[in-house]
């Protein structure tokens, strides 16, 4: 997939992962629309990028993900490149605590289904063009599951979606390509409530997606995600083990 020229929507795009990405999208020559639900944390972000585009926007919800794809259909008709990168993470206590329904809906909405929308209504404006990408960022816990048991589960249903829809796609003839963007821990804002100042840095990761990306390597596993998807696939038990430790 080239990785110059390219007109690029990255969701969720105000800091960590996504932030990064753009950055080095940008310095390499593409335009970089990026979206946020924090109008003061998006403007930050856009001063920071120089050739962006800042959107508020709520993807989770319909009225969002619908507006959306209707401003960058009549402001960016050469999109060609979409990143599904926002998430949500909510720390629950499946075995003592309440609510849990309430938790775990909160991140199938935005981590998979939210995803799922929003890649459908900008398609049609991607098989327009001759080169075209969607790219889901995932987690090393769709193959094994980590702490966060809800977003595990999250990200595990988007990565079978991922590759469900890549092969969809394939059958159908179109040249939309379909990433999957697969981090360890990273160490961003996000993630610091788990421990993620243990993490790899959130630019390791973007560099990592550029050269998988450049390279056309459709499961971009990133950091240790390599070595736990090898031993996941020798031993399931031992790879738990290595993200759940005692």
């Amino acid at each position: 997939m080239k990785t110059t020229g390219n007109t690029v929507l990255i969701s969720g795009g105000t800091a960590g992962i996504g932030l990064e990405i753009a950055k080095l999208l940008i310095a390499k020559g593409n335009h970089v629309i990026i979206t946020g639900r924090n109008k003061q944390r998006l403007d930050k972000a856009v001063a920071q990028l120089g050739n962006a585009t800042g959107i508020v926007n709520d993807f989770s919800t319909k009225e969002g993900a619908e507006a959306l794809a209707k401003q960058v259909a009549t402001d960016f008709p050469d999109l060609n490149v979409l990143i599904n990168n926002g998430a949500n993470a909510v720390l629950h206590d499946y075995v003592n605590g309440k609510n849990g329904y309430e938790a775990a809906e909160a991140e199938i909405v935005t981590n998979y289904l939210s995803v799922i929308r929003l890649s459908e209504l900008l398609l049609p404006q991607l098989q327009k063009q001759a080169d075209a990408a969607i790219v889901n960022v995932t987690s090393v816990v769709a193959y094994v599951p980590g702490s966060l048991v809800g977003y595990s589960a999250s990200k595990a249903a988007l990565h079978s979606y991922t590759q469900s829809f890549r092969h969809a796609l394939a059958q159908s003839g179109s040249g939309v390509k379909v990433f999957e963007l697969m981090p360890p821990l990273v160490d961003t804002e996000f993630s610091a409530p788990i421990g993620g100042s243990n993490g790899i840095p959130p630019a390791q990761v973007a560099q990592e997606f550029v050269t998988g990306f450049e390279n056309n390597d459709y499961e971009i596993r990133v950091g240790n995600t390599q070595y736990i998807y090898d031993l996941y696939r020798k031993s399931p038990d031992e790879a738990f083990s290595v993200l759940n430790p005692a």
